[in-house]
């Protein structure tokens, strides 16, 4: 059952082994250049009292490369659920080789287990591998941006790449022994995969644990170039030390809590104050912002989760596969 699964997909094999080959040699090459960088950067600001230029500089360096290949690592479960999970069952029903198997001595349920292993476990591996080797590669960069929670890094990082391409595997063979037609199924995979994937950021992800809620002040330099606030670790162009991922902030307040716009003294410093003295003025009051976050170290404790969630979503796809194939009698 496992050469003849290999037969079946040895095309798609090829070409992905060939494209992780590619990859992982790129990765190296690229891993090796950012870690002589950085320890070139570092040795050149031992004798600096501030290192965040040459830092912001290195990260800027390299930011984009390591940006496109987040990128990458995550779409490639959704091509892996798409090109190798939907036809792995879909294709069998519409040339009919399933009757062929299964009168022989294999049963339904080895029948899938096998796909589902070989072809399922193929993608996760491979997977997991690129994620490794990325995470290793930008990981200099990642620790300048201090911003391992935001989207794309979180998505392509760690342990979640590896499930992922698990729940989109069985996921894409579930939907083609429902559907039983290859371009339908594969259609259906990418559009569910698509919305699991904007759906648990943006609503589930926050909830894996309580977040906490704390203040940031803002000092007259950090006023004085007040252009945002951001939402991976970003207050008001203050990097927030250790890069928590900040959910929610409030608008500016000041000692009292109430919000800077509100305030009499905020007039007096606008109408009073030259631009040069303005950012002072603020500051005196003890503006700050409330934020809601998670803190950074509960970076891994999200990866865990979310890598048990999905895993849990592929087990519970790979059962009613199962029982899909008990319930069918053709």
């Amino acid at each position: 059952m496992i050469w003849l699964t290999w037969r079946q997909f040895r095309t798609q094999a090829l070409i992905g082994l060939g494209a992780l080959l590619l990859l992982a040699g790129y990765l190296v090459v690229l891993g090796l250049d950012i870690h002589h960088a950085q320890q070139d950067t570092l040795a050149h600001c031992s004798a600096r009292a501030d290192c965040t230029g040459p830092l912001a500089a290195f990260a800027d360096r390299y930011g984009l490369r390591t940006d496109l290949l987040g990128y990458l690592l995550l779409v490639a479960p959704a091509v892996f659920g798409v090109f190798c999970g939907a036809p792995l069952v879909a294709r069998e029903f519409e040339a009919g080789t399933h009757r062929l198997v299964w009168n022989q001595s294999i049963t339904r349920r080895r029948w899938l287990a096998a796909k589902l292993g070989v072809v399922g476990g193929s993608c996760t591996l491979a997977t997991a591998l690129a994620a490794l080797l990325l995470g290793w590669a930008a990981g200099p960069v990642t620790a300048v941006r201090g911003a391992r929670f935001e989207p794309v890094a979180f998505a392509s990082h760690g342990l979640v790449p590896a499930a992922y391409a698990a729940f989109a595997s069985v996921l894409g063979a579930t939907l083609g022994l429902y559907l039983r037609r290859t371009v339908p199924a594969m259609a259906a995979t990418l559009a569910v995969f698509t919305v699991v994937q904007l759906v648990v950021p943006a609503v589930v992800r926050p909830h894996y644990r309580a977040p906490e809620r704390t203040a940031v002040q803002l000092t007259a330099p950090i006023v004085a170039n007040l252009s945002k606030i951001g939402t991976y670790g970003d207050i008001g162009g203050l990097r927030v030390p250790g890069g928590p991922w900040v959910i929610d902030t409030s608008a500016i307040l000041d000692e009292s809590g109430a919000p800077v716009g509100h305030s009499d003294w905020f007039q007096d410093c606008m109408d009073h104050s030259s631009l040069a003295d303005l950012p002072g003025c603020l500051a005196d009051h003890r503006i700050h912002v409330e934020i809601t976050q998670q803190p950074a170290d509960r970076y891994w404790t999200f990866q865990l989760v979310e890598s048990a969630l999905f895993a849990l979503l592929a087990a519970a796809l790979a059962a009613l596969a199962v029982r899909r194939l008990r319930t069918r009698a053709d």
